[in-house]
């Protein structure tokens, strides 16, 4: 039987456009074991297709695509409000010993049951996940994740912890061992240059590309990450004449159009040159770059305008727990709150749900059958109480921004906004 969606319908179509349909209606077909947009429009021109179907009545909510967080640490939920003062210091002090604790197999399986039924009442369905070095980790994630994630075990061969620090070929071993199994949903995941050796990012790059499987990692987010970074490689041989963080990946094999690279907020004109040459992604996360009286790492404004400029794909991410929630609502929020204070224009709240809907599928090559409410695309959305507005003031940058800007002096209220979960047309919560 078919399902009819009674809502009022945002439908993020580009940058500069979302679509509002007021006292819309939605057409769901069966299709294998969920169901697909058949139509879209207002109830009263599809009305006389409402007979013998089922009807879902959530004509006082809008509904909007589900969202795709495309960075983001599921095993660093524990550290999201530590103080972060510094990144380098955050991560020895903090983070890492938390994701040591995931070498417990009992510990790993409840949090992973208890964090992905989390994220999914947020209306989070896909996006790009790390692990720890852990793959009994990596695989409750799997097991628990409801959605389209790809997810990757962090690989951590040098200058880490001595209880996260892996022998590179038992690195190497892993990370083909779990590309093979998960192929397209699998993410190799060399943490930072920092703390991969090279030889082990070149090997296994080589693997994830034959298994079809995505590569993620993070570049240049704070500047002493950069010089870091560039110190320790100039040391190593065959590395000596590099110049820019970007050329250590590039070097490696890393960069590809299933690349994506978290932040990317300090970038030379030459590595936005190699970024856009090898069709590399950037996953942007404003919560997470945010001053730290926001709870941030303080890590700069990306520039999203130069990044568009060199035609390089970007999406946006929550970068937990360098982000300190897990909505993408805060995530929007941050973006558009940022750049209107530098005073940079076109931070618009449409701009952003289409970054944090359809950007993220495109990236993850989804773009087809999911990331808006074109015909034949899985019914995968989320609802949220309809804000009121004049008649003269009812359009998307408008609803968008009631919604999101409710809960800005209560953050933490943004987990939980989101009304109804559906995916492939079930309720999941």
């Amino acid at each position: 039987m078919k399902k009819v969606i009674l809502a009022n319908i945002l439908n993020p179509l580009s940058d500069k456009k979302c679509e509002f349909i007021k006292d819309g209606a939605m057409i769901l077909k069966p299709k294998n074991n969920g169901f697909v947009i058949e139509k879209i429009g207002q109830a009263s021109k599809l009305y006389k297709e409402f007979d013998n179907v089922n009807i879902v009545d959530l004509s006082d909510k809008v509904i909007m695509p589900t969202f795709f967080d495309m960075h983001f640490h599921w095993v660093q939920d524990d550290v999201r409000m530590m103080p972060k003062a510094n990144l380098l210091e955050w991560l020895d002090k903090y983070t890492f010993v938390a994701e040591n604790r995931f070498k417990n197999k009992t510990y790993a399986k409840k949090r992973a049951k208890e964090f992905f039924e989390r994220i999914v009442k947020t209306g989070t369905l896909g996006g790009a996940c790390y692990s720890s070095i852990h793959e009994h980790a990596l695989d409750y994630a799997f097991e628990y994740a409801t959605g389209d994630f790809v997810i990757g075990n962090v690989l951590m061969t040098i200058n880490s912890p001595k209880f996260l620090t892996q022998k590179p070929k038992e690195a190497t071993k892993l990370a083909d061992k779990l590309s093979k199994k998960y192929k397209k949903k699998y993410a190799l995941t060399p943490r930072f240059a920092i703390a991969t050796d090279p030889v082990t990012m070149s090997d296994t790059a080589k693997a994830a590309k034959k298994n079809k499987s995505f590569i993620q990692t993070h570049l240049s987010e704070t500047k002493n990450e950069i010089d870091f970074v560039t110190s320790i490689y100039k040391e190593m041989k065959g590395f000596e004449k590099i110049k820019t963080y970007t050329d250590i990946y590039k070097k490696c094999g890393v960069l590809s159009s299933k690349t994506i690279m978290g932040h990317g907020i300090h970038l030379s004109k030459e590595e936005l040159a190699t970024l856009s040459k090898t069709k590399t992604a950037i996953a942007h996360c404003p919560t997470s770059n945010a001053p730290h009286k926001e709870l941030g790492l303080g890590s700069g404004l990306f520039n999203f305008k130069l990044v568009e400029k060199n035609n390089i794909r970007w999406a946006l991410g929550s970068d937990i727990g360098g982000g300190p929630f897990l909505s993408m609502l805060d995530v929007m929020r941050s973006f558009v709150a940022q750049n209107k204070k530098a005073k940079v224009s076109g931070a618009t709240y449409v701009k952003a749900l289409f970054r944090s809907t359809m950007s993220g599928a495109q990236i993850l090559k989804l773009d087809k059958k999911k990331g808006n409410f074109l015909t034949g695309k899985e019914a995968n959305f989320v609802s949220f109480d309809m804000p009121k507005l004049t008649a003269k003031n009812l359009n998307s940058e408008n609803i968008l921004k009631k919604i999101i800007e409710s809960s800005k002096n209560d953050r933490s209220a943004y987990d939980a906004l989101a009304q109804d979960v559906f995916f492939l047309g079930h309720k999941i919560h």
